[in-house]
């Protein structure tokens, strides 16, 4: 008698994005409204939350029409979780997706995993590097919403896999391909440098205990290995941090200060968005438009862009392994290493320090 698949369901976290015009301010004053992006006392983070939200519907409507009026990012998801459902053959596996900040929100996707009855539940965010703001917050969000819903199933919660090897390299093949296409189309004089660009996040936050930076560096250095620039060194390369959205000091350098380093030293660029898994505003606007103008304008002598893993075949393969190896590992919360990785000081990190090695 042939044993039955387990009936998983699998939780892909994301931020969400408006899907209609309409949708922009709603979609910033929920982004502002939560306590862990905004940090600040509960009886002014309503007063501030909508007024950087009015503050921030114009560039940000200008933004959304440059992609038509609404974000991809869910149809990109919705295309990696029916691809991740054919990756896992062995299991009868539903993906269901919970946006943070936009449509579908926590609740609703709890309630439809709820009505499907899985035997066991997997969660598995498309934030490669655990933060508070990401992760964390998507998490707080979904165990609200399993308990409204009466969601009961054993929960495996991954948390971070940010130098999964795997998904190092998947994203080193990108980078190379990518590299060598831009290499290929420059004058031989020229150097090319590569600009890692992550979100960036205040420093108060970082210095909070947020191992979000230290990760971010940790997925470059895995990177960097896959591609085998570690060893002889021919990459010119950087980190840096873009997106700031308040008027805080952020982590740096900045990607505007990197192209204009970049525009000092006459050497061309390739931007490779590092902390995201998917084209959405950041990748398409920001990246593709905003510091491409930015650029030409300082005379950066050529500018590339890496694209985001979407669907990638390479990077759904990573994510399948990612999500064997953590349901082997049992219910409760793991790495993808399983028990902690990031060092003591980084005490927002969701891991115990009884479980680093």
């Amino acid at each position: 008698m042939i044993p039955a698949r387990p009936r998983i369901a699998i939780i892909l976290f994301n931020l969400g994005g408006p899907d209609s015009p309409a949708a922009i301010k709603p979609f910033l004053k929920n982004l502002f409204t939560d306590p862990a992006i905004l940090r600040v006392p509960f009886f002014i983070r309503p007063f501030l939350a909508r007024m950087i939200a009015r503050r921030r519907l114009a560039p940000a409507s200008a933004n959304y029409a440059l992609l038509g009026g609404r974000s991809p990012l869910l149809e990109l998801t919705q295309r990696q979780a029916a691809s991740l459902e054919v990756a896992l053959p062995e299991w009868e596996a539903r993906c269901f997706i919970a946006m943070r900040y936009w449509r579908p929100f926590s609740l609703e996707t709890a309630r439809a995993v709820a009505a499907w009855a899985p035997d066991e539940v997997l969660l598995l965010p498309l934030y490669p590097q655990y933060s508070t703001t990401t992760t964390g917050s998507s998490l707080t969000a979904w165990r609200e919403a399993a308990a409204q819903a009466g969601l009961i199933a054993p929960v495996t919660t991954l948390c971070c896999w940010h130098n999964n090897g795997g998904y190092a390299q998947a994203t080193a093949a990108i980078v190379s391909q990518t590299y060598e296409s831009a290499r290929a189309s420059l004058d031989p004089t020229i150097p090319l440098r590569v600009l890692f660009s992550a979100h960036g996040l205040p420093e108060v936050i970082v210095r909070a205990g947020d191992p979000y930076q230290w990760q971010v560096e940790q997925s470059v250095a895995a990177v960097l290995t896959a591609m085998g620039a570690a060893k002889d060194e021919p990459l010119d390369w950087s980190i840096c941090y873009q997106s700031r959205a308040t008027p805080q000091k952020w982590i740096g350098p900045s990607t505007e200060e990197e192209i204009a380093r970049a525009a000092h030293d006459r050497s061309a660029v390739l931007v490779v968005p590092i902390a995201f898994v998917s084209e959405h505003s950041e990748t398409l606007v920001e990246l593709d438009v905003e510091y491409r103008d930015l650029a030409s304008r300082l005379g950066v002598p050529g500018y590339f862009r890496a694209p985001a893993q979407n669907d990638d075949p390479s990077f759904i393969a990573a994510l399948a392994d990612l999500a064997r190896a953590a349901r082997a590992r049992g219910a409760g919360l793991c790495s993808h290493a399983g028990g902690r990785i990031c060092p003591a000081s980084y005490r927002n990190c969701p891991q115990p320090l009884a479980a680093a090695a």
